[in-house]
């Protein structure tokens, strides 16, 4: 598989890479990395013709941005797509004290002090793109998603007073506004748990979403409806957390993260016998990982996260390397994936 093919959003004119880099290891989330090792990692995928890099305010309570408009805005605009997206806007703290011990500081061991607020107004969508351009010290992006309207974040009351924002307080007006002048080429969604898709997609017209657990070789509940109806409004889908946060790329070793936890017993035990399947057909399991949503024909783009060059390298040798079609039918028939999952031909 080329992981530089080139694929369309949606129904846009924006084309990225099948491979994308994503920035949210670059908001240090488990351990914390200099500048220099940021922008070697943000090279690296440059150097190779990676094409999609994805950020968002979120990461590292805005050090992502930093981070990866330090290095993309020394390259030709031209070289590459970027996207971010909106929904928090941050600012300083009136109690620091208080904010360390939140939540939010907590979920990035190298993160900012910043503190967010949840905004998917016009005036919050406004707000968070030009203080993302800012970030990035560019004068646009090509792509902003609504970030995480769902129930990672919000209750069911959160949840339906975030999409009237959208839909009545100005906030899909303020995007779809700076598609129509061109400051953004696409309009996308990012989302954790399968239901929010169909919500979305009654009320606005969304080119993508970027889909985070839903749809990885350890569970496709995605694909009971949500991955058709994308097929079906030509939807493009991006999978972001296609290593199921960690323990599809490391495998089950102690302390493995999935779904940015530790793994739980019977997930682990699933992925040894993944890993046992792969062993028997020489393939990486990362390989697999990264392959498995492409035998879906809405899935646009991956966009695994790295935060050094050889991990680059690594998604890279992945993409490309060969899985023979009986490794995808043993995965079946042994239960480790459904039986009606699309894979790549091989």
């Amino acid at each position: 598989m080329d992981p530089l093919d080139l694929r369309p959003i949606g129904e846009t004119a924006l084309e990225v890479t099948a491979l994308g880099l994503g920035c949210g290891t670059l908001g240090d989330p488990n351990e914390i990395i200099d500048e220099g090792r940021a922008d070697a990692t943000l090279a690296a995928a440059h150097a190779a013709g990676i094409r999609l890099f994805d950020t968002a305010p979120w990461y590292g309570n805005t050090k992502s941005e930093h981070r990866t408009g330090h290095y993309l805005r020394t390259r030709p605009r031209e070289s590459f797509a970027l996207a971010t997206k909106v929904g928090r806007v941050y600012g300083r703290p009136d109690d620091l004290a208080a904010f360390r011990r939140s939540a939010p500081a907590a979920r990035w061991v190298g993160g900012l002090p910043f503190e967010l607020r949840f905004d998917y107004s016009g005036d919050g969508v406004r707000r968070s793109y030009e203080d993302s351009l800012m970030r990035l010290g560019l004068e646009r992006v090509d792509a902003l998603a609504i970030h995480d309207l769902d129930r990672k974040f919000h209750d069911e009351e959160g949840v339906e007073a975030g999409l009237r924002q959208l839909e009545s307080d100005g906030g899909w007006s303020a995007l779809q506004a700076l598609k129509d002048r061109g400051e953004i080429q696409a309009i996308g969604a990012g989302i954790n748990f399968v239901g929010l898709i169909p919500r979305f997609l009654e009320r606005f017209e969304l080119d993508y979403v970027l889909v985070a657990m839903p749809y990885t070789l350890l569970d496709q509940p995605a694909l009971d409806a949500e991955l058709q109806l994308c097929l079906d409004r030509k939807v493009s889908v991006v999978v972001g957390a296609v290593f199921a946060s960690g323990i599809l790329a490391t495998g089950a070793v102690p302390g493995a993260l999935y779904g940015y936890s530790a793994a739980e017993p019977e997930v682990a035990e699933k992925v040894r016998g993944m890993s046992a399947v792969c062993a028997r057909h020489g393939v990486s399991l990362a390989a697999a990982a990264l392959q498995f949503p492409f035998g879906h024909p809405a899935v646009a783009a991956v966009i695994p996260g790295a935060n050094a060059p050889d991990q680059v390298q690594q998604n890279l040798e992945a993409m490309r390397a060969e899985i023979p079609a009986a490794f995808w039918d043993e995965l079946k028939s042994e239960g480790l994936l459904r039986q009606d999952a699309p894979v790549p031909a091989a």
